[in-house]
C-alpha cells in the first residue's frame, strides 16, 4: 500500500511538472520544482525572464494556480517564480533555447549554433560542457548525433553523478523530432584530483639592533689586540739582543785566522 501511494504521488508530481513545462515553455524557461510543505503544495518556476511568466500584475500566476486546482485537485498551490542568475550555466536553459531556436529557424545551421552556445558555456567560467544533438531532424539521409565537447568533464563517479549539471529537451519538427542533451560543470565544484602545490616564503634573516655599547666593547678589545702585538714584538726583539750580546766575539787577524 505504501508503494503504491509513493508511486502515485510521484506520478502526480511528474504530470504536473510536465504540464506547467507545456503551458510555460518560452524563452528563458528552465524547469519546475515541486515542494511538500504542511500549508501545501509549493511550485517553483525557474526561469531567466521572470516578467514573461508572471505577466501584467501576476494574471499569468492566478490563471496557472486556478488551473492547478481545477485539473489536479490541489488544494492550496503556491505558486513562486525563480530567477536564473547566470542562464549559461544551467544546463536545461541551454538545451530550451537550442530547441527553440531548432523549431523557429530550423535544423540546417546546427553546428555553428552548437559551437556558439558551448563557447557561451566556457566563457561564463564553466571547467567544462558537452552538447550532444541527435535525431532524425538533423540535415541527413538517415539519423545521427553530433557531440560538441570542450574543457574538463568527469563522465563517471560521485562527481557525475551529483554535481554534473544536467538537461535535455526536444524538439519536434517537420521532418522529425531532435533531442538535445546538455551536460556541464559549473566553476564553483571542487575537483577531488586537483592537486595545488604551495610555494615556500623565503625567510629573509632577522636583522637585530645593534647597541653602541656593543660596538665600543669591540673597539676596546681591538686596541687591546693590537697593544698585546705590539708589546709581544718588542719583547721578541729584546731577546734576539740578548743573545746576541751573550755570543763570544771573534776577531780575524791579518793571516786569516780567527781570534775569540
Amino acid at each position: 500500500m505504501i508503494e503504491k501511494q509513493f508511486i502515485s504521488r510521484k506520478m502526480k508530481e511528474f504530470k504536473i511538472e510536465e504540464f506547467v513545462s507545456n503551458i510555460l515553455d518560452k524563452d528563458g524557461y528552465s524547469h519546475t520544482e515541486i515542494q511538500r510543505t504542511p500549508l501545501g503544495e509549493r511550485i517553483i518556476i525557474h526561469t531567466s525572464k521572470p516578467g514573461l511568466i508572471v505577466g501584467r500584475k501576476g494574471s499569468k500566476i492566478k490563471e496557472l494556480t486556478d488551473i492547478l486546482k481545477s485539473k489536479f485537485n490541489m488544494e492550496n498551490p503556491q505558486v513562486e517564480v525563480a530567477e536564473v542568475t547566470n542562464p549559461n550555466l544551467n544546463a536545461k536553459t541551454i538545451a530550451k533555447n537550442i530547441t527553440h531556436t531548432f523549431e523557429r529557424f530550423g535544423p540546417k545551421r546546427f553546428k555553428s549554433l552548437g559551437y556558439q552556445m558551448l563557447q557561451r558555456i566556457i566563457d561564463a567560467g564553466a571547467l567544462g560542457a558537452e552538447i550532444i544533438i541527435s535525431g532524425r531532424g538533423i540535415p541527413s539521409s538517415r539519423a545521427k548525433s553530433w557531440r560538441f565537447s570542450a574543457g574538463y568533464l568527469k563522465k563517471s563517479g560521485d562527481i557525475a553523478e551529483n554535481f554534473v549539471n544536467y538537461g535535455y529537451a526536444v524538439a519536434h519538427l517537420k521532418s522529425g523530432s531532435v533531442g538535445v542533451k546538455v551536460m556541464l560543470l559549473t566553476p564553483d565544484i571542487k575537483l577531488p584530483d586537483k592537486i595545488k602545490f604551495k610555494e615556500q616564503e623565503k625567510e629573509l634573516p632577522k636583522v637585530e639592533p645593534i647597541d653602541k655599547e656593543e660596538i665600543k666593547e669591540e673597539q676596546i678589545g681591538d686596541k687591546e689586540i693590537k697593544e698585546h702585538k705590539t708589546k709581544s714584538e718588542s719583547t721578541i726583539k729584546k731577546i734576539k739582543k740578548e743573545k746576541e750580546e751573550k755570543k763570544p766575539k771573534v776577531k780575524k787577524t791579518k793571516d786569516g785566522n780567527t781570534k775569540k
